[in-house]
């Protein structure tokens, strides 16, 4: 069985919206997420991040604390991911809708309101209590669905 795999969020409120992007290739799904990813080996989890979420959406982030922990997984593929989340803020740049993922795997960023976020699919489901709060929160193992 392989070891969990590690991955980091970022965790941002731009103008009192949270940023959250659709990371399904081909439209797949209408799950949103933080944006984030996996970790590279040889560089800090803050390091990954301010990588990633350029990848996603073009912007450059300062990382600050950790606010989230959320882990989940697939037993029947033995996939299991942890999730680390941070507070972050945009330095550089600006959200751009064609901004292309070298991934090829984001397809929409968007900047969502609280109301707004209570009306879309994301994941997990703790992130709007976390981003508009200042605690510190711990998602258990859950099953993984899209």
């Amino acid at each position: 069985m392989p070891s969990p795999r590690l991955a980091v969020r970022a965790v941002i409120l731009h103008d009192n919206r949270l940023l959250l992007v659709n990371a399904y290739p081909g439209k797949q799904s209408d799950l949103w997420c933080a944006p984030g990813g996996g970790v590279e080996r040889g560089a800090s989890l803050p390091e990954n991040l301010v990588r990633e979420v350029h990848e996603e959406t073009g912007l450059t982030v300062s990382v600050g604390a950790p606010c989230l922990v959320n882990e989940f997984h697939d037993p029947d593929r033995g996939f299991h991911q942890v999730e680390v989340f941070f507070r972050c803020w945009i330095t550089q740049g600006t959200l751009s809708a064609d901004w292309p993922d070298p991934e090829g795997v984001v397809h929409s960023r968007h900047l969502f309101s609280r109301e707004e976020v209570a009306n879309i699919r994301l994941r997990p489901g703790s992130l709007p209590d976390i981003a508009w709060s200042d605690g510190l929160g711990y998602d258990p193992l859950e099953r993984i669905w899209s």
